[in-house]
């Protein structure tokens, strides 16, 4: 590579350097786990997205923080696995498929469950298409070779494993239970498939006449539509205001029918009128109360939510059309007392967002208490429980296992993992395996799929080859090192997985799972559809490229946060990243063809060559420390300050002064010194911004093959010099202060000035003679006075900065009072930031607890500020003496 001459393109063209790239990675198998029994094996397995469609922000998110991850532990020598996979998403997907059949004119019946299915199959292969096109727009460094599907051969064989192996303990059973019931899509829903909405509703308060004629009780009901299935009524056995009805009967008004009135502690005296009307086969609490007293369950709607034939002239009628016309006929038949008015928690389904009916149905159920127990009991355990980040969550977690219910497993769909169960033609016995019966002409399976939470909860250990347990991937990558995930799957997938896992493999299920928040818009708004605030990854990727959405998402919000996306903070880090490769282009232009083993760091260095090297040191250690804790925030602030101020702003300024001059030496060592911290910085970079680190590393003198499997940066103590470092400070502090004060007085940098330097010390003053040639590089100095006794003139412009007060002669270009003002603004600041640190050193409590490091850095500044003030205070008495 020739002098002033570079194969980088001279403009940062994110397109550009993005296209073709990850395919040369793919092709490269450097992501690819290897099985080298020398490395540590650290595996993430992917949050399968949905088959259901596009990838939204959040799964950016998501999958951006795992890349970080498993790039920066492949670098530091570990065996990485980040297992690829997609979800079949039961419901979802099903509906889509649906949908789109409906679009044709036909209804999955019309086709049939076998055909319905295929189709569903060409859905998933096409979908899967294009998520995968969409990984590889993220540049997620996947292990394609191992990719799973929550329907693929392996997985439904350790699904039926769990579901046989948990029916046998006794902790699968099958029950006539109330279930959350989705009439839209015809299915039972989980506790947590459940959304809770505030909705402006009624209470109907009725007369049930007692048979006897004696009089009525009251009852006051929600959904009057349900009246239809009582079996009961219920009061309080210690309320004496009925004690005297118990064992009596009530007639249901409209249906005419004559029930019963029980006694049951579970009636609250305190609420409403005392008496509650019972539906078992309608309401959880009511079939309770129904299976002590041998209520009957009577169930009056059909599975679409219309009313079926127990509902007699209500028939075919839609729920909420007959809860209008049963208020009317209650009202005709004069047993309506009242209607007021109630805002209540009404539950809809997450999938459709139709109201979700309590509905009596047989189904499927995971008995939960025992399996929570040995997932509780995990936890108390350090060395195996599962760590939670940020700790937080934990509570979160331990707070739902504790008050868990038995799980619905079953769901009325076609879609999904067969339920492994058999029922017998003639006798209607049961029987449960991994394989249908021997004879299966006389057996019917079971119509059912499984809850797809059901076979997600098996992924980390399922994908690796369990139940084989003697599978290598399951023996060398599980359990997993870290899982990446939102709080608002805690419920759905985390706990699962963990429960699952400790009955399954006897072990956690990963060591880690970082816990990060919802991608909300720029107003903090969630983002829907109805808002219209919903933001393409892959438009804004088109935009400002993969690397500037990815170093947004990772650094704009801590652990557990909520992070409210900014197209303006993409842009600014689009900026970033321009000026990360402009930066470069200046270096690579001046390596002058330089190999990797040309690369020499022992010649003589200047100020600027020991400062950035220590400073790089100092950024390695806090970027590994950081990165190893998650807090991707503070690692993406540390980087750009070390890039853009550091690096760019000032390292790269000092350079051109060797580079420019006559010393052949010193223009060899900053070479070494440019191509050493770009290469280390490119290296730290690389997790979040894999693109241009990639192409910038490529054009850099470098030995191996990628950046991906170079090695991770670490700290070099022979490269550190501090006192090169406070000397560094002090000349920036002094160049930043004469830019102050020739901005203040609108005296360009073109133009000459006399600068004069006052040293509070013969050492101070050595340090800055040694290092004047900066100084008058930066500060463009007509003359320059460096000494711990200088003369001072009169009117002039001064700083007072660690260790030196700077002064500007103006010869008339300043107002003395303005001058005096501004100062003693300044003294204002300093003595408030002396008595801050007094009174935290006096503090008796902060310098016991404190460790001796922190209180010694507090007395410094206490000696800093104070020596600050003390020159500001003589520099005030001087121009007032003028």
């Amino acid at each position: 590579m020739a002098m002033n001459e570079t194969t980088m393109p001279t403009k940062y063209d994110p397109q550009n350097i993005e296209k073709g790239r990850y395919d040369w990675w793919i092709k490269g198998d450097f992501f690819k786990a290897n099985s080298d029994e020398s490395k540590q094996p650290y595996t993430i397995v992917i949050p399968p997205p949905n088959v259901t469609g596009k990838l939204h922000l959040g799964h950016a998110w998501d999958t951006t923080l795992q890349d970080i991850l498993t790039r920066m532990k492949r670098m530091q020598g570990y065996d990485v696995l980040w297992l690829p996979g997609m979800d079949h998403a039961g419901i979802a997907t099903q509906a889509k498929v649906e949908e789109k059949l409906r679009g044709e004119g036909i209804s999955r019946y019309d086709l049939g469950r076998e055909k319905f299915v295929e189709e569903t199959w060409k859905w998933k292969e096409e979908y899967a298409g294009h998520i995968r096109e969409q990984w590889a727009k993220m540049g997620l460094g996947l292990d394609y070779s191992r990719e799973r599907f929550t329907l693929d051969e392996g997985l439904s064989k350790a699904v039926n494993e769990v579901f046989v192996s948990l029916y046998k303990k006794g902790l699968i059973y099958r029950g006539e239970y109330i279930i959350n019931w989705d009439p839209s899509t015809k299915t039972a829903l989980s506790d947590i498939e459940v959304i809770y909405k505030d909705v402006q509703g009624a209470f109907y308060h009725m007369k049930y006449p007692l048979a006897d004629g004696s009089g009525y009780v009251e009852v006051a009901t929600t959904r009057p539509e349900t009246m239809l299935g009582d079996s009961g009524v219920a009061v309080n056995p210690e309320d004496d205001r009925y004690k005297h009805l118990i064992g009596k009967t009530v007639i249901l008004p409209i249906v005419g029918r004559e029930i019963p009135i029980v006694a049951d502690d579970y009636v609250d005296m305190e609420f409403g009128t005392g008496v509650v009307k019972m539906t078992p086969a309608h309401d959880p609490n009511d079939f309770e109360v129904g299976n002590r007293h041998n209520l009957e369950r009577i169930l009056v709607m059909n599975e679409d939510g219309t009313m079926n034939a127990r509902a007699g002239k209500y028939e075919g009628m839609d729920r909420f059309e007959c809860r209008k016309q049963i208020v009317k006929d209650l009202q005709e038949q004069g047993v309506l007392i009242k209607i007021e008015e109630h805002m209540h928690s009404v539950g809809h389904s997450e999938r459709s967002g139709a109201v979700v009916e309590p509905y009596l149905s047989t189904q499927w159920f995971v008995k939960m208490g025992p399996l929570a127990e040995e997932a509780i009991a995990l936890q108390a355990n350090e060395d195996e429980k599962v760590n939670f980040v940020p700790e937080r969550f934990e509570k979160t977690y331990l707070r739902w296992m504790e008050n868990i219910r038995d799980w619905c497993i079953s769901r009325q769909l076609w879609w999904g993992h067969r339920i492994p169960a058999w029922y017998h033609n003639e006798t209607g016995e049961v029987y449960v395996g991994t394989e249908a019966p021997a004879d299966a002409e006389n057996w019917t399976q079971d119509n059912d799929v499984l809850d797809t939470w059901f076979s997600s909860a098996l992924w980390p250990f399922s994908t690796l080859g369990w139940p084989n347990e003697e599978s290598a991937d399951f023996k060398r990558y599980y359990p997993t090192s870290a899982l990446v995930t939102g709080y608002d799957i805690i419920f759905f997938w985390v706990s699962r997985m963990i429960f699952q896992g400790r009955q399954f493999t006897g072990q956690r299920p990963f060591k880690d799972v970082l816990i990060h928040g919802l991608v909300r818009d720029s107003e903090g708004r969630k983002m829907s559809k109805s808002l219209g605030n919903g933001v393409d990854p892959m438009e804004v990727i088109e935009k400002y490229g993969c690397d500037s959405l990815r170093f947004f998402l990772s650094t704009g919000s801590a652990p557990g946060q909520d992070l409210r996306f900014s197209i303006e903070k993409v842009e600014s880090v689009w900026n970033f990243a321009n000026k990360i490769w402009n930066a470069s282009r200046f270096a690579l232009m001046n390596m002058d063809g330089m190999t990797y083993e040309e690369i020499d760091l022992t010649g003589k260095k200047s100020v600027a060559d020991k400062w950035i090297l220590t400073r790089l040191n100092e950024t390695i250690e806090t970027v590994t420390r950081l990165a190893d804790k998650y807090e991707f925030g503070e690692v993406g602030r540390v980087l750009y300050n070390f890039i853009w101020d550091d690096f760019c702003d000032w390292y790269i300024e000092m350079a051109k002064l060797p580079l420019y001059g006559e010393d052949e030496e010193a223009k060899k060592t900053t070479r070494s010194i440019l191509a050493y911290v770009l290469d280390n910085t490119m290296r730290l970079l690389h997790p979040f911004m894999p693109f241009i680190t990639e192409e910038i590393w490529q054009n850099l003198p470098h030995q191996g093959e990628s950046i991906t499997v170079a090695a991770w940066p670490t700290v070099k103590a022979e490269l550190s010099d501090e006192q090169a470092a406070e000397d560094m400070k002090l000349l920036v502090e002094i160049i930043r202060s004469v830019r102050n004060i020739r901005a203040e007085v609108n005296t360009p940098l073109s133009k000459k000035i006399n600068l004069i330097l006052k040293a509070k010390d013969e050492k101070v003053a050595a340090a800055l003679t040694e290092n004047k040639g900066y100084i008058e590089r930066f500060c463009n100095p007509e003359s320059l006075t460096i000494g711990t006794d200088v003369e001072e003139p009169g009117q002039a412009m001064t700083a007072v900065v660690t260790g030196v007060e700077v002064i500007i002669p103006l010869l008339g270009l300043i107002n003395v009072e303005e001058e005096v003002k501004r100062l003693e603004k300044e003294l204002d600041k300093l003595n408030k930031e002396v008595e801050r640190v007094q009174k935290k050193l006096g503090n008796e409590g902060f310098v016991k607890k404190a460790p001796e490091k922190v209180i010694e850095e507090e007395r410094a500044k206490e000696r800093d500020y104070s020596e600050k003030r003390d020159a500001v205070i003589r520099r005030i008495e001087e121009l007032k003496q003028l």
